[in-house]
């Protein structure tokens, strides 16, 4: 383990038309090098693949959870859904797949029924405050208008990382807090961590990558 001790990379596949054409390669290349380096990287994956992805690695979360329990909810992913295919965890609130706040709390608790890590994602530093209340496992700040943008928050807004760090731990110090949008490169993880974060959540760098194997070794070359 390097420099900056027990962090973490959360990798989101989202529904990028590569995932579609060979959704496992990556789930491989994230075990590959999760057992080279030791670094823990988790990967949320499309619902359809989750059930193979589990199979293969164990550090595989959804990339969405409906607050309900099992019903009348057509086309709604519950909590009992994941636990039984054991994952690790989920995405709730990402900025394209937003949820009202009593509606995310909820979401919050049903996961944490079954044992599921939550990642939950906000917009700004008070927003990510009232989060921290409900205990999520993750905040992830990920300011909307810098995601896919090819523009790291850790470099254009590094005070928004000091300031989301800052409130989240003087609400709730369990929490711990995730850098997303717009991590590019292993320079703007390092600036993540350095202003405070405990991780990153990046989707379109690595699946886009050209060699999506050694773009994720360089990421974890930091830790």
């Amino acid at each position: 383990m390097g420099l900056f001790g027990d962090f973490m990379i959360v990798l989101n596949l989202k529904t990028y038309e590569q995932i579609i054409k060979n959704p496992l390669y990556y789930v491989d290349i994230v075990k590959e090098v999760v057992g080279e380096s030791g670094v823990r990287v988790a990967i949320a994956v499309p619902a359809p693949y989750l059930k193979e992805a589990v199979e293969r690695y164990s550090d595989v979360y959804a990339q969405h959870l409906d607050p309900y329990s099992p019903g009348a909810h057509t086309g709604s992913i519950v909590a009992e859904m994941l636990a039984s295919l054991r994952v690790r965890g989920t995405l709730i609130n990402h900025s394209e797949k937003r949820m009202e706040p009593g509606m995310v709390r909820k979401a919050i608790e049903r996961a944490h029924l079954f044992n599921l890590e939550t990642i939950v994602c906000g917009e700004t530093p008070g927003e990510c405050e009232m989060l921290a209340e409900s205990s999520p496992s993750f905040i992830a700040i990920e300011p909307p208008e810098l995601i896919g943008s090819g523009i790291s928050v850790s470099t254009a807004k590094p005070e928004l990382i000091v300031d989301t760090v800052k409130k989240i731990k003087a609400k709730n110090p369990a929490v711990r807090v995730l850098c997303g949008a717009g991590v590019n490169n292993k320079d703007d993880v390092k600036k993540a961590l350095m202003l405070g974060a405990e991780g990153v959540l990046l989707a379109s760098a690595f699946v886009k990558s050209e060699n999506p194997k050694e773009f994720l070794r360089d990421l974890t070359s930091v830790f």
